[in-house]
This record gives C-alpha cells, structure tokens and sequence, in this order.
C-alpha cells in the first residue's frame, strides 16, 4: 500500500520522524508538541520557528488533529496492526469514532449504525483534505500580499527595523541557549571530575590496606619457625 503522504508531509522537521501530537504555529509549519516545547525550552522571550524564523510568543500554537489522524492512519498501516480486541487486520475506519476498527467490529452493536470506509480511503480522503487546508493557507498568505501595494521609503524603513528586532531577538534567544548548554556541560564536568576523584581515593585506601595486609604477611615468614608454630597452635 503507497504511503499517503510524503515524508516531508508526515515527518516532524526537528526530529525527522512521524509526527506524534503535531502542533501548528502561525506560520503555518508543523512539528510534534514535545520537539517544539524542547527547542524552545529554557526561553523566558518570544521563540521563533525553526523553519522560517518567524519570531512568535512562548507557547503560540495550535493543536492539528487533521494531521494526527492522517499519521496515524499511516503508521498503522505501515505496521500492519490487528485488532485488539479480535485479533483481525484493521482494514476499516470509523468516520464517528476516528479509529481504525476489524471487520468483527464493524458488525458489533458499537459500530452497526456508524459510517464505515476502508482504511486506504480513509487515509487519501484525509491526505486530501490535509493538502487543501495547505493550499488555502498558502493562498491566502499570497493574497495578503497581494493585497498591499507598493512600499513606501518609510514603510522599507520599518520592515527594516523590523527585521533588525527580529534578528535581535533570535541572538538573544541563541546566546541564552549557549548559556544553558554551556552551564549544564559545566555541572556535568564537575560531577565526572567528583566521581573520579572518589574512585581515586577509594583505590587508595584500596592500595593502602593491601600493602598493610602484605607488610604483615612479610613479618610473620620473617619470624623463626618454632615461634611461626606457636602463634597457629
């Protein structure tokens, strides 16, 4: 069965696998919710996007559960799940319940009266629609542009300003990152140079008891063996 969606459709940017919880932000890019918290993990100011460094608000996205569906579609039928309940092939989709369901399950009294498509168009249906609300978005980021005429001196001047802001803010977003990364290799130097110096001194001690053990051993083979003799009796 062809995937789909392409790769670049169903795969999270940051960590090249399939989205799992994909967000969108204004720009309209896609990520997981975990991959985008951690890229803008440790930032007190605004974030930007990883792809087009549009700079936005902490936190500023949208859950798109369009395309959650979409993946998980894919990645089920990539793995060739079974039904958890019926051990049968999940070859169909329930339009209610948004769930991939077995043959058995669609003549049970849960699904009986529920639309019911196979899997494969179920999926194509929802790469369709994926790529619709892509193309509206698209068209209408060009028709806002469209929309304003030509700039002015003075409006150049302040997308400049605008550009320099933007920049500003991402130095500063990038230099606290250097900070952060740069105190947590601190902390953990401290901590691989505390352990060594444990371990160095515990085979001290180590080396030290042996030598007392072996200076004894030494003196008592030194001693006359009629004497060696009454210290064991």
């Amino acid at each position: 069965w062809a995937n789909p969606a392409g790769p670049d459709e169903a795969s999270c940017p940051i960590c090249l696998e399939y989205f799992n919880d994909p967000v969108t932000l204004d720009c309209g890019h896609n990520f997981c919710r975990a991959c985008i918290t951690r890229c803008w993990e440790g930032s007190d100011t605004d974030v930007f996007c990883p792809c087009c460094m549009e700079i936005f608000p902490q936190g500023n996205f949208q859950a798109n559960r369009q395309l959650g569906t979409l993946v998980d579609l894919i990645i089920r039928q990539l793995k060739d799940e079974v039904c958890g309940k019926h051990q049968e092939a999940l070859k169909l989709f329930c339009e209610e319940d948004q769930t991939p369901i077995c043959v058995v399950c669609d003549r049970s009294q849960e699904h009986i009266a529920h639309t019911v498509v196979p899997i494969q168009e179920a999926a194509q249906e929802y790469k369709v629609r994926w790529n619709l609300s892509v193309y509206l978005h698209d068209s209408l980021s060009l028709s806002l542009f469209l929309a304003f005429p030509c700039p002015s001196q003075r409006q150049i001047e302040i997308d400049r300003e605008t550009m320099g802001y933007r920049f500003e803010k991402l130095h500063t977003f990038l230099q606290e990152q250097e900070r952060l990364l740069l105190a947590w290799l601190d902390e953990l130097e401290k901590e691989v140079t505390a352990r060594k110096d444990e371990n160095v001194c515990q085979l001290t001690e180590e080396v030290s008891r042996l030598n007392t053990l072996i200076r004894q051993m030494e003196e008592k083979c030194e001693q006359p063996a009629s004497e060696f003799m009454q210290v064991r009796l």
